[in-house]
């Protein structure tokens, strides 16, 4: 139940009809799908297919109005917990019928913790920030007060807690004013298996002082309270900045298993603590089932797979095609790619590292000669580049694109605009225009407006 292909927030939905209806007018819908015979009854008869309809039907009848603040979430001087979930969850006051989907409590495999001051006061609290920097109001509630955090998420930031109030070093909590204790990561599977990294910034500790901490926590995780977590594996990385990749500041294992495993579409997936996984596993596999049957691959077509992280969207299309190509910046993503390929015995893959906008075009210049290409991009929230929506727009072989989209509005929406406009010299976009044919979101996030939105183009 937890991947339902979603009932979509209204405020979602009015964006999204509003950019059609933008793209038609404005003529950036190819010439000849500009004024059909009621454009929004065919938008939301083929595009938006059963229950999305629904959604507009019932969010008009109880006359909700586009805003900034949505009309559901509570009001901001209630006790911090409301408060809280009005953040995390704002779905959460909403009846069953007023949400439009079931309650999925628990569904997250990943979970992001940060060290703060809590309610209490005390400054080593692990948990969720409420409040906002500009109001230099942050706090940090535990975990365990969040119905969506498993519970094993749940234990392990607060065994990290325990751990924190015993270390004679400060959480770092604003990069200048020092510090060293940061995020914790978990990270889960199907089978209970269960993966910390601990990201922490060195300041001017030298090495030794440095395995002084990490023989510390490992000791805590192992022999100390801590052992009650059972972890599978404990990683530590050093990191100056918000966020480094393995290349910037390699994970380091402290002990336990180097990966987790995990089972989708019938294929065993390797995860590295640094690839990207869908956190709701059900989710993610009603997701990809919707990204296969959109894409129509048969034997003669070559699935080209950007953007792919650890390639579960190719390879578990592999067999329904002559060949897979996965493009992937993250080092440790390809890896795990290769080995999932290689143990579930796909050998029709090829995965590459580095940015699609430089390997893509070299890689579609041989895909020209009558070869059938069908694309999935699935992008991260900033979209893809331009010279990824030219390489795509300029190969003649690509007549099918299934977009896969956390967030339409932004980037993404510069996205769909280039590649459905006329051919445009000036941005080198000279191939035929994309339409856009289907629309199916599917809901990987319980209690929250957001979701994750499956666009089929074809040309």
């Amino acid at each position: 139940m937890a991947g339902l292909k979603r009932r979509v927030p209204m405020h979602s939905l009015r964006y999204f009809i509003s950019m059609v209806g933008l793209f038609s007018k404005s003529g950036l819908l190819p010439w000849y799908a500009r004024n059909p015979p009621g454009w929004s009854q065919l938008f939301l008869g083929t595009v938006c297919k059963g229950d999305f309809t629904h959604v507009i039907a019932t969010k008009c009848q109880k006359g909700q109005k586009s805003q900034k603040k949505p009309s559901h979430l509570g009001p901001l001087d209630g006790s911090w917990q409301e408060r809280l979930a009005d953040v995390v969850t704002p779905l959460w006051r909403l009846s069953y019928e007023e949400q439009l989907k079931p309650v999925i409590n628990g569904y997250r495999n990943k979970s992001t913790f940060s060290v703060n001051r809590g309610p209490d006061g005390n400054p080593k609290t692990v948990g969720y920030y409420l409040g906002t920097w500009r109001d230099g109001n942050i706090v940090c509630v535990r975990s365990n007060n969040l119905k969506n955090i498993p519970e094993k998420h749940s234990q392990v930031a607060q065994y990290y807690e325990v751990f924190l109030r015993q270390s004679p070093l400060e959480p770092c909590l604003v990069f200048h004013e020092g510090g060293y204790w940061r995020e914790l990561i978990v990270r889960t599977n199907s089978q209970g298996h269960t993966m910390a990294i601990i990201t922490f910034h060195p300041q001017k500790l030298s090495q030794e002082e440095l395995h002084v901490q990490k023989e510390t926590v490992k000791e805590f995780f192992i022999r100390g309270p801590g052992a009650a977590c059972d972890l599978t594996s404990l990683y530590f990385q050093e990191s100056t900045m918000t966020r480094c990749s393995h290349q910037q500041s390699p994970y380091q294992l402290l002990f336990g298993e180097p990966y987790i495993f995990e089972e989708l579409l019938s294929l065993k997936i390797r995860i590295s603590p640094d690839a990207f996984f869908q956190i709701n596993t059900a989710g993610a596999e009603m997701l990809y089932r919707t990204v296969g049957e959109l894409t129509g691959v048969n034997s003669d077509t070559i699935l080209l797979d950007i953007c792919c992280g650890t390639g579960v969207i190719g390879l578990s299309l592999a067999q329904h095609t002559s060949q897979v190509l996965g493009i992937e910046l993250v080092e440790q993503a390809v890896e795990d790619a290769r080995w999932t390929a290689a143990f579930n015995g796909i050998t029709n893959s090829e995965f590459h590292t580095g940015r699609a906008e430089k390997i893509l075009p070299g890689l579609l210049k041989s895909k020209e000669d009558g070869q059938s290409v069908v694309a999935v991009v699935n992008p991260a929230r900033a979209g893809l580049h331009y010279k990824v929506i030219q390489a795509i727009r300029n190969c003649r072989a690509i007549r099918t694109l299934v977009f896969v989209s956390c967030k339409l509005h932004g980037e993404s929406t510069r996205n769909v605009i280039e590649l459905c406009c006329p051919p445009d010299p000036a941005k080198k976009l000279l191939g035929e225009p994309f339409v856009l044919q289907q629309a199916v979101p599917v809901d990987l996030f319980p209690h929250t407006p957001h979701c994750e939105l499956v666009l089929l183009f074809t040309r």
